[in-house]
């Protein structure tokens, strides 16, 4: 079935990385089939975590994945990485709610409010805030993607459990979300790590054979406005 009811899509990702393991192989599809796939990046690391040498190098390997994958643009708001709970919610907020108000997306993809990382989790809520449907040009679709190292790390079922409702099939852009995901050279681990090429191919594959497909992508569905 075409993906194209999806319309425009920004993506929310809490750090450069987390789209392409969450949802690269159906932004991969999506950019394929002509679709506009654009990425909002929510966070940048900064001295003395992270060395500007190392940060530069994750961003140089993201414009690569994202050329990949057929991002049409990228859009940086620069908050520091794992700090982002002293950032004031009102300017988090604020700032999300401008990109999505400039890019007017049809589907919004947001990192899942279980996931281990507080800046996964406060991206996600100032992605809903920017998504409160108040007029007619908010996202009509908003779907939480799962992580590997991060989604299912938590506390589920104390913490909400990542129950995937939508399954996207990736079968034709797998091989490209493994190929996006290893431009990112300094983020890939051997084998069992869950970030690891074989565990991200592993969980693509359980995905798909839960709904008879050879490869898939799990979301739970947030909200859905149907006009």
């Amino acid at each position: 079935m075409p993906l194209d009811h999806y319309g425009t899509v920004l993506v929310v990702a809490p750090h450069p990385d987390d789209e392409i393991l969450g949802c690269g192989g159906t932004m991969a599809r999506m950019a394929q089939a002509g679709m506009d796939v654009q990425v909002v990046v929510v966070t940048s690391g900064r001295p003395p975590a992270f060395s500007e040498e190392g940060v530069a190098r994750v961003q140089a390997e993201m414009r690569r994945a994202h050329a990949h994958i057929g991002v049409s643009q990228v859009h940086m708001l620069d908050f520091p990485a794992a700090s982002l709970d002293i950032v004031p919610a009102a300017e988090l907020n604020a700032e999300l709610g401008r990109v999505v108000r400039a890019v007017r997306p049809d589907t919004l993809l947001v990192p899942f409010l279980g996931d281990i990382h507080q800046d996964h989790q406060l991206a996600f809520l100032a992605a809903m805030v920017a998504a409160r449907p108040r007029d007619r040009t908010v996202p009509t679709r908003v779907l939480a993607y799962e992580t590997l190292s991060e989604t299912n790390w938590y506390a589920a079922p104390l913490t909400p459990p990542f129950v995937p409702n939508v399954h996207i099939d990736i079968a034709g852009t797998l091989q490209r979300k493994l190929e996006a995901f290893a431009m990112f050279e300094s983020q890939v681990r051997d084998f069992p790590d869950e970030r690891s090429l074989i565990t991200i191919e592993a969980l693509a594959r359980l995905r798909g054979s839960t709904v008879f497909s050879e490869a898939a992508e799990g979301f739970v569905l947030v909200r859905a406005i149907e006009r």
